[in-house]
């Protein structure tokens, strides 16, 4: 339980800090008021409770009803932040609701607005100078891991596609995707004439 204790409070402090901070966030809150959300957090098996007022309360029990009930994997969670995947993460069986999406996809936009700007808070303590400079370090070093792992893939890819011939080629799936089509269609054609023999 104390683990518990300790990921809500730590859950509730950023989410209160990154709304206070922004303007907007305060306004997409306000349409939460008064509303409960649960996500179950599946590969936990937790729960989480958000309770909105003027501020957000994240518990880990929660004794009344539920608005609305949201369930999925840590992975699906950076795609809950975007409003628009929220109906092809349940289309794609990522995400589990039980009850209003429509507070479900005002729950997505205030979670999608809050952004901290990191190097503002580091500037803080740092300056201005020390907080761009660390902060642009840390992203051209993300850009670069990125573009290695991207080139990685391509290279795999490519031996297991063209050297090792473990995998078609893309224009191989395409072809065979188009013969069965083709297959398809004579096979329809067929069946619709041995029902006219059949019928005479």
């Amino acid at each position: 339980m104390p683990i518990d204790a300790f990921v809500t409070g730590a859950v509730e402090t950023a989410l209160n800090q990154l709304v206070k901070d922004d303007a907007d966030s305060q306004r997409r809150l306000s349409r939460l008021r008064g509303k409960v959300i649960s996500v179950v957090l599946n590969e936990f098996g937790k729960t989480l409770y958000f309770v909105f007022s003027q501020q957000i309360d994240v518990l880990a029990a929660y004794e009344g009803e539920v608005d609305c009930q949201l369930a999925l994997n840590l992975t699906a969670l950076p795609e809950l932040r975007q409003q628009a995947n929220l109906t092809q993460l349940i289309k794609a069986d990522k995400l589990s609701l039980d009850g209003d999406l429509q507070l479900a996809q005002h729950f997505s936009s205030l979670l999608g607005g809050l952004k901290p700007d990191i190097e503002e808070k580091l500037a803080y303590y740092s300056g201005d100078v020390v907080a761009h400079t660390v902060v642009s370090g840390i992203k051209s070093s993300g850009q670069f891991i990125q573009q290695r792992l991207l080139k990685r893939q391509r290279n795999v890819a490519q031996t297991l596609t063209e050297e090792w011939k473990l995998l078609p080629q893309p224009l191989e799936i395409a072809y065979f995707a188009d013969q069965v089509d083709d297959l398809k269609s004579d096979v329809a054609c067929f069946e619709a004439r041995l029902n006219q023999l059949l019928e005479r």
